[in-house]
């Protein structure tokens, strides 16, 4: 979450992060009202939102990034402000920040035809989600909509930390695949090294959030360096997918 807990702390982790051993990096954009989000992240938020954190500030870290970094960043970001941005205006706003491409959790295959356009012309990679509860005919318009990578969401819920991998998530990967080349990358649930190395087996991608999120605030509050201890708990992640 950009500016969780402050926004040289979060510079600090996304320059370090590659040599950490990650290969792409999903910022989030502070929103009171996030859909897919869970307790963890929805706490980022409203602490980076009470102390008047603002779109133009991803913006402008990302743009600092860029000074020293050129790993991939993707925005993670509300429908609600990219259409109050309008399309266009986000687009060329990203694009001259760094960014690569964008999540958008909330943004409805019915309601993309204008957007997908304007990304596809721009060279910007528009991530689609699918999960176990999406439908053939639905999975097909999505995966035709995807850039980059599809984000595959491992458990019908919102994000954060759980125990294990769920049961069905090799059959529901090997049907993806048929279906597409792009590659597939499993989010929600993954909390530790020896879920990451199970998921790396059977996917491109192995995409952490929660995990991450909550140790950099309990770090913060514990008086500790949190770029240190996100970056220590990147290098173990990554570790154990590349094993």
């Amino acid at each position: 979450t950009a500016g969780d807990p402050d926004i040289d702390t979060t510079l600090r982790i996304l320059e370090n992060a590659e040599n950490a051993g990650a290969d792409m990096i999903e910022l989030g954009f502070p929103f009171s009202d996030p859909v897919a989000d869970g307790p963890t992240i929805q706490a980022s938020y409203a602490r980076v939102l009470e102390k008047g954190g603002r779109n133009e500030d991803v913006f402008n870290l990302v743009e600092r990034l860029r000074r020293s970094s050129e790993i991939p960043v993707v925005a993670m970001i509300s429908y609600t402000l990219v259409f109050k941005m309008g399309f266009e205006k986000f687009l060329d706003r990203a694009i001259t920040a760094g960014f690569d491409g964008a999540t958008i959790p909330d943004l409805p295959a019915e309601e993309a035809n204008q957007f997908v356009p304007c990304c596809r012309e721009a060279g910007f990679n528009l991530i689609s989600f699918v999960t176990p509860g999406t439908t053939p005919a639905r999975r097909l318009r999505l995966l035709a909509m995807a850039r980059g990578f599809i984000y595959y969401i491992a458990v019908c819920g919102i994000t954060g930390e759980r125990e294990s991998v769920p049961k069905d998530l090799r059959a529901n990967l090997v049907e993806l695949k048929k279906e597409t080349a792009l590659p597939v990358a499993v989010g929600f649930g993954i909390s530790g090294p020896q879920q990451a190395r199970k998921v790396a087996a059977l996917a491109e991608g192995v995409i952490v959030g929660s995990a991450i999120v909550r140790r950099i605030n309990e770090s913060a509050e514990a008086g500790r360096d949190p770029a240190e201890d996100a970056l220590s708990f990147i290098r173990e992640m990554a570790d154990a997918v590349k094993s």
